[in-house]
């Protein structure tokens, strides 16, 4: 479970994030919307314990900050950061060592799933953008994370690696995981969400459950353009 309970961050004079509050539970997929500049990267960011913060960050009861709650954590960064000189197989080893996961074939499964298994021995300076992008999801669900954080995940994939990434969120929350995914595109996440929550000047202004929708109710991208286009 994830929870964010009223989390503000200055920049100077600028307030990125305003009394943000919301919750993600156990086996649930939750989208965090916005515009760019809403403030979505900055409570991403604050959730990772990378920016000091006012407020509460919880990851499973665990302050977000502490070690346990960094096992806990998965996050996929909306642009990769691989090492150049390492291997895709080399980025494996080195998160399976420092999450202490057992050698048990998961690396190889992960690696044939996004088609990377032929770029083992490539160095991460070698690979274009979508496959760099596809060694960070496959880095960020090796340890089997409670609660995963995904930030504009299908930015540069292709359409398999789009078809196996909606996949995995399914499956996740059928494990019962928390998973927060942040993007602008709302035609990205499609019907496989359980809430929404929408930002817009550093603060969440709506949230909408995914239900059926009744005569007199938004769909969620007439809600989000209502927002964000007023």
């Amino acid at each position: 479970m994830l929870v964010v309970d009223s989390v503000s961050k200055k920049y100077k004079k600028t307030l990125a994030n305003d009394d943000v509050s919301f919750e993600v539970n156990d086996g649930e997929i939750a989208v965090l919307l916005g515009p760019n500049g809403a403030g979505k990267s900055t409570i991403i960011k604050s959730i990772l314990g990378l920016l000091k913060y006012e407020g509460v960050i919880e990851i499973d009861n665990f302050d977000n900050r502490s070690i346990d709650a960094k096992k806990l954590l998965g996050y996929v960064p909306e642009v990769p950061a691989l090492y150049d000189m390492l291997t895709v197989g080399e980025h494996m080893e080195f998160i399976r060592r420092a999450y202490k996961v057992e050698d048990n074939g998961r690396i190889d499964k992960l690696l044939e799933r996004f088609e990377l298994a032929d770029k083992k021995k490539k160095l991460g300076k070698e690979l274009s953008k979508g496959m760099q992008q596809k060694v960070s999801i496959c880095c960020a669900l090796l340890p089997d994370p409670k609660v995963i954080i995904f930030d504009e995940p299908m930015v540069g994939l292709d359409p398999h690696a789009i078809k196996e990434l909606k996949s995995v969120f399914k499956e996740l929350k059928e494990q019962g995981k928390t998973v927060l995914i942040s993007t602008h595109m709302i035609d990205t996440v499609e019907d496989y969400w359980d809430v929404a929550y929408i930002m817009k000047n550093g603060k969440i202004m709506a949230s909408k459950h995914n239900k059926p929708e009744s005569g007199s109710e938004k769909t969620l991208e007439e809600l989000f353009f209502e927002i964000t286009e007023a």
